[in-house]
């Protein structure tokens, strides 16, 4: 809060504070936040000298003021919202993945979490499942670019590399960046945490920063997967610890179904959400991953989210 005081900028005297005192206005946000006509006939004072003093006011000590119209007609031209390419994962996050965001994927090993390793032919089996000709597999393969990384120093470098040089080029194969992914965080950061070891927290904080800063600056999807350890009371949570915990948006737990007819059968818990109610679960089969099949098995949703 910046008080009102002579020489705090030109045509601010001794006078002119004392008439905006008479109305109450004591602070730089009190006078921006007035209109500057009713305050001339209020205060007695030169309307253009009221608004060239706003101006240099508005320009030194705060930002120009938006509506909350403004902002959220931004919001929705920036925002994009990216399926995963499942039905049930795509109700549980509330249509898809949200750019601007980093969203979470957690669980065991054999989850699901990766489907498999990140390779070519893993890719290939689900494009085919999405289109089966080939000339748009092969263009879509071309958009997806790995770096592989097998410690917290490459993944920082490989992130500040994207931040600084790669994504502002905004294109991979021809296409605009959409989504960032992660997989896994945890494996490069694990073994650096724990007891009074401060520079795994420092690097910990480093990799949430690029990625929150990826996520914001070029309005990209992140998805990052991490382990699940047993908490007090032998329940599941997120792993990399409570400071970690703060960095997704979203994160969602990845089991397998017990006594399952199938072994491809998994649930997916909604455990943190700004947009729908935790403990959502949707059940699907990692084996029929684009097919419409989606099961509700538990803890259907009592609030349907509105939108405009």
């Amino acid at each position: 809060m910046v008080i009102l005081r002579e020489g705090i900028c030109p045509g601010i005297n001794e006078d002119f504070i004392k008439a905006l005192q008479s109305e109450d206005i004591r602070t730089v946000e009190d006078f921006v936040s007035c209109n500057p006509e009713e305050l001339a006939q209020k205060c007695s004072l030169s309307y253009k000298a009221l608004v060239a003093v706003r101006r240099v006011l508005l320009a030194q000590y705060t930002a120009f003021p938006v509506s909350g119209a403004d902002l959220y007609e931004e919001l929705l031209s920036s925002t994009a919202i990216l399926s995963t390419g499942n039905p049930s994962l795509d109700k549980l996050l509330d249509s898809g993945l949200y750019t601007g965001e980093i969203t979470e994927l957690i669980g065991s090993p054999g989850s699901g979490k990766t489907q498999g390793g990140m390779c070519a032919n893993r890719l290939l089996q689900m494009l085919q499942t999405k289109t089966p000709n080939m000339e748009e597999q092969m263009e879509a393969l071309q958009k997806i670019k790995v770096f592989q990384v097998f410690d917290v120093f490459s993944l920082l470098a490989c992130l500040q590399n994207l931040r600084s040089n790669g994504l502002q080029k905004a294109s991979v194969g021809g296409g605009s960046v959409k989504a960032l992914m992660v997989d896994s965080v945890s494996a490069v950061l694990s073994s650096m945490l724990g007891g009074k070891q401060n520079e795994g927290m420092s690097l910990l904080m480093q990799v949430a920063g690029e990625m929150k800063m990826i996520a914001k600056d070029f309005n990209i999807a992140v998805l990052v997967t991490n382990h699940v350890i047993k908490d007090g009371n032998g329940q599941l949570k997120a792993g990399l610890g409570q400071s970690w915990s703060h960095v997704p948006r979203t994160r969602v737990l990845l089991q397998r179904v017990e006594n399952a007819e199938t072994s491809s059968l998994r649930t997916a818990t909604l455990t943190k959400s700004s947009r729908q109610a935790c403990h959502l679960v949707e059940e699907f089969d990692l084996c029929h991953w684009s097919e419409e099949r989606r099961t509700s098995i538990s803890g259907k949703r009592k609030l349907e989210s509105s939108k405009p």
